[in-house]
C-alpha cells in the first residue's frame, strides 16, 4: 500500500491517502524527480512545457518501497544463528534508512520547487509518495497532460549510463505523452515527428496539432522506408492536419534501419526534439515498435517525447 505526503508551494505538508481528490482541477505537468543527474534539467524542462502549454506544475518524488520499506520485514533472514537482538537492530537501522530517504526526498522536493519559481512557474504542488513508480504516476494519471522523466537513472555514471530501470514499465503503462530528458537543459528550437503512417501515428499528429508546445516551431515530419507515392501522401495528410501550428513544416522519406536513420536525419538538421509513438498491441507491431522504442531511449543524447 503506497503512502502520500503532498506539500502545498508554503511548505506546508499533509497525508493525503486520496489520489482521486484533485480530478476536477486543471490538468498538470508531472515532473518526476529523484537522486539522479537529470533531476536539475526535468525541472527545467518541466517549467518549459508549463509556460508553453500554461498548466501548473506537480513534482512528484517516489520512495521505492524495495529498497526502503516502510517497515521492515526481516522472516526471510531467521535461520541458524539468528538472535533476535541482532534481528531487532537490522529493523531499526531500515527504518532510520526510510525515514532519512523520506527527509533527503523532502529537501528535493523543496529545491526543486524553488528551481521552478526562479523559472517563472507560479504554481507548484509537492508530493511523495512510498511504493511502486507506476502505480504512483497512474493514480495521477487522470490528473496528467504531460509526465516528464530523466532518460538516465540514479545509477548512471559518466562511465556507465543506462535508462532508467523502470521507465519501460512506465511507458508501457502510461497513456499520456512522456518527455524524457537528458542530463543537460536546452530550450527546444525544433522537432521532428517520427511517423509511419499507421492509426496510431495519425494519432498522434492530432494530439501534436492540438497543443500549443511545438507552436512555430519548425518542424520534421520523418518516415523511414521505401519512398512511394502513398508514403508521400500520408506525409501530405499529416502536413495538412498541422497548418493551425503556423510553424515551418519538412517532409522526409529516408531508407535505412528505423533508429540510427531517424539519430542520422536529427543530427544533420540539428533537431531538438524527438516524437514518436510507443509500444504498439499485436505482437508484431510490439516487437517491431518496441525494439525501436527501446533502442531509441539507450541511445537518445536529446530530449524524446513519447506519444501513448
Amino acid at each position: 500500500m503506497s503512502q502520500t505526503t503532498e506539500s502545498g508551494s508554503d511548505g506546508s505538508q499533509n497525508n493525503n491517502h486520496n489520489d482521486q481528490q484533485g480530478e476536477v482541477e486543471m490538468l498538470r505537468v508531472v515532473a518526476c524527480i529523484d537522486g539522479s543527474r537529470a533531476a536539475p534539467a526535468v525541472c527545467d524542462y518541466a517549467a518549459w512545457a508549463s509556460k508553453h502549454m500554461q498548466n501548473p506544475v506537480t513534482l512528484l518524488h517516489v520512495l521505492d518501497e524495495e529498497r526502503y520499506p516502510a517497515e521492515p520485514d526481516l522472516a526471510g533472514s531467521i535461520g541458524l544463528g539468528s538472535r533476535e537482538q541482532l534481528l531487532d537492530e537490522l529493523a531499526e537501522l531500515d527504518r532510520k534508512r526510510s525515514k532519512l530517504a523520506l527527509e533527503h526526498g523532502h529537501h528535493m522536493l523543496d529545491e526543486a520547487e524553488r528551481r521552478l519559481k526562479d523559472a517563472g512557474v507560479a504554481e507548484v504542488a509537492k508530493r511523495q509518495r512510498h511504493g511502486d513508480l507506476t502505480e504512483s504516476l497512474l493514480s495521477l494519471e487522470n490528473q496528467t497532460r504531460l509526465l516528464v522523466m530523466g532518460l538516465h537513472g540514479e545509477s548512471s555514471s559518466d562511465r556507465d549510463i543506462h535508462i532508467g530501470s523502470q521507465l519501460e514499465t512506465v511507458i508501457r503503462s502510461m497513456h499520456r505523452p512522456i518527455l524524457l530528458v537528458p542530463d543537460e537543459f536546452k530550450a527546444p528550437q525544433s522537432a521532428m515527428l517520427a511517423f509511419d503512417g499507421s492509426d496510431t501515428a495519425f494519432k498522434g499528429v492530432e494530439l501534436l496539432a492540438g497543443s500549443p508546445v511545438l507552436k512555430g516551431m519548425p518542424l520534421h515530419l520523418v518516415m523511414v522506408g521505401a519512398d512511394t507515392n502513398d508514403r508521400w501522401e500520408q506525409l501530405k495528410k499529416a502536413e495538412k492536419m498541422l497548418a493551425g501550428l503556423e510553424s515551418e513544416i519538412t517532409l522526409a522519406i529516408r531508407a535505412g534501419d528505423v533508429e540510427p536513420t531517424l539519430h542520422a536525419y536529427q543530427d544533420e538538421h540539428d533537431i531538438d526534439l524527438l516524437v514518436m509513438g510507443a509500444y504498439g498491441h499485436s505482437r508484431i507491431r510490439q516487437f517491431l515498435v518496441g525494439s525501436t522504442t527501446t533502442t531509441m531511449l539507450k541511445t537518445a543524447e536529446k530530449p524524446l517525447v513519447i506519444l501513448r
